[in-house]
């Protein structure tokens, strides 16, 4: 198929001698004079004659109510547009006056790229696109509704916490001069983990009418009466006033989940920790009845080094985050938390995971602030319509509205920690890296490095087991003066792993930027910085860095440096003795890294740079299995329609010092300590001390995280004794843990505890020993003893007494026989 799509694509590039395409790229590929410009080749579109439509915005919230309007097309101003997302979902969009068409997003409650269709004055569904559906956290601010001042909302009718309560927003996302202000609740009804569980998501009543749209609101909350006081979570939404109360699927604005605690029953307000006990007993109830979902979850990597250096299965926790300098509300005392990236596979649950100002794990056995694992991930889990797979939603019935009914508002945090306990790290096991940088240079799995400079598309990765696939594409350097200079660089990366969408990700136009294509599509992270797609994450905050995570953990770390791109993969252990090409075989055996696709081994202890030249060489991809986009006539040529290594090119494999070159001494200057000899070549071979600077930056981060992945060695967790204290909550080797006695106790066991090497606590498990038990029991062994000394004196006695009759008793037996 994408050889018939390139065939059509460059008779069309010869026969308009590259018009322009501007403002026509939602007409069909038949009248499209310029591809490159309208991205058809690959597009979202299954069939040609289809529309591909283009919409601005192309994300918003997955609670739906987004307008969105459909960009180089004109439709008469009297029609009427319904949308249809999903092939069944129907909203009715309109028309403007200027024939700018729009449609709404319905409520999804899944992430990602959902189809959509328009028709026109009820005719077939002719045009299509694709709507990207976000997750409220990952939403930006300007796009939702927005709580003020959230601790007073989400405390609202504690003690001391009342008044006013208020929201901002947009205004321009609202088409009208009023809105109503309704509240929404949401809830799991049903039998869990049943075919009869499902989601319930209920307006229950109008808050403020026609309120006038100018981007505030604020109210003074009434208590609620059954049944809508049993709602306990749920969200605002703004809508025209022109539309029925609670009516699905218009425009709409919401704010994200939140607790209702200015909704709840009188009773709340009177005793809200009375309240909030009965509740928390009644959800520890259920969670002990339902089936327990954490032997599924992986362990939570040691440090904060390790949990940022783990991209490939962990991601920051938008609630805490180190970089934004967030207050870590829900975990005192921690200043980052992970989750992992990744729903469990039967259940559908999350594992979070949280770090204090040293680096060290906080675990709920020690503190409040400890990490929790969910139940229901909180950015959902595929096919996610299905509880507990709902993003965020499914996250809030099961692990956060009864963490306030346990320990926000009232003080039985030990219920929800019982089912939501701290995951230690004595199984984690850090991933292995491998990196591409500079010129390009490659650090393998196992530790060899090794520069390879030829042209042409390459297979960096491969692992059939995974079914995992990395392709790297090299282009040629080319000096300030537009020249081209005798080596290479990594110019564009494209993977795929099982039936996942293809991710391509390539240095643009723009210094140090990125391009990122999904299926030959290009990817938009201007309104947020991550999207959920198939079997794969990708997280893009600036346009200079991009990570892309597959399901089987596997991460891939993109970073523009100038003219080149640098890679780091990032590979769980699962993968050893499971890859192929440039970056290796990941099994600790360094010496068959250069393996050649039929099995050659050339021995990197002594391989000249044409030994490397010739294994690299080898690892040429075909068209038939190429990943990459060629959509441009450059590409087409360059790449496509010529060899997948370019045997005409003949790079310079080593460069000579002269003393008299006057860039040697800056390049000895600035190339100095570990990964000199990379900066050095890249340096004087491009004549750019840029190009060399860059290069050692490249290879000092690769260091660094080879560094923050080292094995650590855990103990786990030691309990503090009852009726005693314990000093120490780290729990890695060499770590001490003391513990000590209340008044009236007595320590029996280890005073002090060290974590060996060997991953166990040196000493016996200590306890605390009341006195006067320690006296009755010191007593009773007295006693007891005095007894058993009684008995054996008697004993005694009793034996020597026998001995002295059974004596005499002879004596007279002998007289006897004498006399005879």
């Amino acid at each position: 198929m994408r050889i018939i799509f390139i065939f059509i694509w460059t008779q069309i590039l010869t026969q308009t001698n590259g018009q322009s395409c501007e403002g026509r790229c939602g007409q069909t590929l038949s009248g499209c004079s310029c591809l490159s410009s309208c991205r058809r080749l690959g597009s979202c579109c299954s069939d040609l004659d289809q529309f591909c439509l283009e919409i601005s915005p192309h994300s918003g919230s997955v609670l739906g109510g987004s307008d969105f309007r459909i960009l180089h097309v004109r439709f008469n101003s009297s029609s009427t547009l319904r949308c249809r997302f999903k092939s069944q979902i129907e909203t009715w969009g309109y028309v403007e006056a200027d024939g700018v068409g729009h449609c709404v997003a319905p409520m999804l409650f899944e992430t990602g790229f959902v189809p959509f269709e328009v028709s026109v004055d009820k005719g077939p569904y002719s045009r299509s696109g694709r709507w990207l559906s976000v997750h409220h956290s990952k939403l930006s601010v300007g796009l939702k509704l927005l709580l003020v001042n959230g601790t007073q909302w989400q405390y609202y009718g504690t003690p001391g916490v009342g008044g006013i309560l208020m929201m901002v927003w947009n205004s321009s996302l609202i088409n009208s001069d009023k809105v109503n202000v309704e509240l929404w609740g949401y809830d799991e009804p049903g039998e869990p983990y049943s075919e009869h569980w499902s989601t319930q998501w209920t307006y229950l009543y109008t808050v403020g009418r026609n309120v006038t749209n100018n981007g505030a609101f604020s109210f003074t909350p009434k208590r609620s009466e059954k049944p809508w006081s049993n709602w306990h979570m749920g969200s605002m939404r703004l809508s025209p006033n022109t539309v029925a109360d609670g009516q699905c699927n218009v425009n709409s604005v919401w704010s994200g989940a939140h607790a209702l605690a200015y909704h709840l029953e009188v009773e709340f307000s009177r005793d809200s920790m009375g309240w909030a006990f009965e509740n928390c007993v009644k959800w520890d109830k259920e969670e002990k009845r339902i089936p327990n979902f954490l032997p599924e979850l992986m362990d939570c990597p040691c440090t904060l080094a390790q949990a940022r250096a783990d991209t490939g299965r962990f991601h920051t926790d938008y609630g805490c985050d180190i970089e934004k300098g967030s207050v870590c509300t829900y975990h005192p005392g921690a200043v980052h938390c992970v989750r992992g990236i990744q729903a469990s596979p039967q259940y559908g649950a999350g594992q979070q995971c949280c770090y204090d100002r040293t680096g060290a794990q906080i675990l709920t056995g020690d503190s409040i602030g400890g990490s929790t694992p969910d139940r229901g991930h909180d950015w959902g889990a595929p096919p996610y319509l299905r509880p507990p797979r709902v993003p965020g939603l499914s996250h809030w019935k099961y692990d956060v509205i009864s963490f306030y009914y346990c320990c926000l508002w009232s003080e039985n945090c030990h219920y929800y920690f019982t089912h939501r306990p701290s995951s230690d790290c004595r199984t984690y096991r850090p991933p292995r890296a491998a990196s591409v940088l500079g010129d390009p240079h490659f650090m393998t799995f196992d530790g060899v490095s090794y520069t390879f400079n030829g042209k042409g598309e390459y297979t960096l990765l491969h692992s059939e087991h995974f079914n995992l696939t990395v392709q790297g594409r090299t282009a040629l350097l080319t000096a300030r003066n537009g020249s081209a200079i005798m080596a290479t660089r990594l110019s564009s990366v494209a993977m795929k792993e099982k039936d996942s969408d293809v991710i391509e990700v390539r240095l643009s136009d723009w210094p140090n930027h990125l391009q990122v294509l999904m299926n030959q599509e290009e990817l938009s992270f201007s309104e947020q910085s991550w999207i959920d797609l198939k079997g794969v994450f990708v997280f893009s905050a600036v346009p200079q860095n991009v990570t892309v995570m597959f399901a089987s953990g596997a991460g891939l770390e993109f970073r523009g440096q100038g003219e080149a791109m640098t890679l780091t993969v990032l590979l769980p252990q699962d993968f050893s003795n499971q890859t192929v090409g440039l970056l290796g075989k990941m099994n600790d055996q360094a010496a068959d890294d250069l393996t050649e696709p039929d099995g050659t081994v050339t021995c990197n202890a002594n391989a000249s740079a044409q030994d490397i030249y010739a294994f690299a060489v080898a690892w040429a991809i075909s068209n038939e299995s190429s990943l990459f986009t060629y959509d441009s006539e450059f590409l087409l040529k360059e790449y496509y329609f010529s060899p997948k290594h370019d045997p005409s090119f003949i790079p310079i494999f080593s460069v000579t010092e002269d003393p008299s070159d006057p860039l040697l001494g800056p390049a000895l200057e600035l190339c100095s300590g570990e990964g000199f000899h990379f900066c050095k070549y890249d340096t004087l071979i491009s004549r750019s001390l840029e190009l060399g600077n860059q290069t050692l930056l490249s290879y000092r981060r690769y260091t660094i995280i080879q560094q923050d992945l080292e094995p650590v060695v855990s103990c786990g967790w030691l309990a503090t004794p009852n009726q005693g204290q314990k000093e120490g909550t780290l729990y890695l080797t060499g770590s001490n843990v003391n513990f000590s006695c209340n008044h009236g106790y007595r320590l029996h066991g280890a005073e002090q505890r060290v974590c060996l090497s060997n991953g166990r606590w040196s000493g016996e498990q200590t306890h605390c020993i009341q006195d006067d038990v320690v006296a009755v029991v010191l007593g009773s062994l007295g006693a007891v003893l005095t007894l058993v000394a009684l008995i054996s004196a008697m004993l005694i006695y009793s034996r020597k007494q026998k001995r002295q009759r059974m004596k005499e008793t002879e004596g007279q037996v002998v007289y006897q026989s004498h006399s005879l």
